[in-house]
């Protein structure tokens, strides 16, 4: 009895010792392999493994299927990888559900400031509103918003470049004529506002007259389709302004199918590369040009500022400039 009573104590002796050593009584898991996972803080963002957190921007983009919004996409690209940022975009291929959507899982991302460019002027101010109660900063980019809390808008002035436009048409038929407007998505303010500056210049001049305004959606294809009407309606018309580019290209191939680009010169807005070379040959009279790049670095540089606690001013324009030949 005696030899098992030793052997009972010793065996608890070890016991004893095992469990100090453990550094307690609870049972232990085994250590991962993996490092622990990494989350941003309450404002968005990544842990770098210095554990910096990462400024996260949300650029969402109306339509990446035009190549004005493809040039604003890669000038705040690069100023978001200059400043070593993160830049996370969203194309709503001009449906204003699918933005409002997209602006959605960006404020569920916790991005640290929104740029959008809105397909929708009003269909947008929900989303805005969102990023509002979300605490997100917004900063428009190209197109307002017309409701909600903005930072800052950054665009060229539409109405002054619309204005342009019609004043050179005026000059180059020498104030007589029939002329006719492709107007851009109905609700967007880039739309509004260049109409706008158009019929400042045309509207009430003597001998001339607007005898068609029809939206084409900023579309080349669409464009196409809805000159190919006006000129069956209004077969003596001597000039188009188009909203944007897309549009005037789309114009000019339904005018030169039907044999009459030596009678209706067309003016478009925007400069992009097929449009810059059309005005270079001949085709096109003018083209009003914005700086879409400009526009993408000017928006990160502005969310960045804020980022930083600067100020920043509600409205930063970007220069234009009237391309001819």
């Amino acid at each position: 009895m005696k030899r098992i009573a030793r052997f009972l104590v010793a065996v608890l002796a070890v016991a004893m010792l095992a469990a100090c050593s453990s550094g307690g009584s609870g049972s232990q898991t085994p250590p991962s392999s993996e490092p622990p996972a990494q989350t941003g803080g309450e404002t968005g963002g990544e842990q770098t493994p210095s554990g910096e957190e990462t400024i996260t921007l949300g650029l969402a983009v109306s339509t990446l299927n035009n190549p004005f919004f493809v040039d604003l996409r890669d000038g705040a690209q690069a100023a978001a990888d200059a400043a070593g940022v993160k830049l996370v975009v969203m194309d709503a291929q001009d449906d204003p559900a699918k933005q409002i959507s997209q602006v959605e899982d960006l404020i569920t991302q916790k991005v640290d400031v929104l740029l959008i460019n809105p397909t929708d002027s009003d269909a947008v101010v929900t989303a805005v509103e969102a990023a509002n109660e979300a605490g997100i900063p917004v900063i428009t980019v190209d197109r307002g918003a017309n409701g909600g809390e903005v930072l800052a808008h950054v665009a060229s002035d539409n109405v002054a470049g619309g204005r342009m436009a019609g004043e050179l048409i005026v000059e180059l038929i020498g104030g007589q004529g029939q002329i006719a407007e492709l107007e851009g998505i109905p609700g967007a303010s880039a739309a509004r506002d260049r109409g706008e500056g158009f019929h400042q210049a045309v509207d009430g001049v003597e001998g001339i007259e607007v005898v068609a305004s029809q939206p084409a959606d900023f579309d080349r294809a669409k464009g196409l389709t809805v000159m190919e009407n006006i000129l069956q309606a209004h077969p003596d018309i001597v000039a188009v302004f188009a909203h944007n580019d897309e549009m005037a290209l789309g114009a000019l191939e339904a005018i030169e199918a039907a044999g009459k680009s030596d009678q209706i010169l067309v003016v478009g807005f925007d400069a992009t590369a097929d449009a810059v070379k059309a005005v270079e040959e001949g085709r096109m009279a003018a083209t009003v040009a914005q700086k879409p790049q400009e526009m993408g670095r000017l928006g990160v540089e502005t969310a960045l500022k804020h980022l930083n606690g600067e100020s920043v001013d509600e409205y930063i324009p970007v220069p234009l400039e009237l391309v001819t030949q």
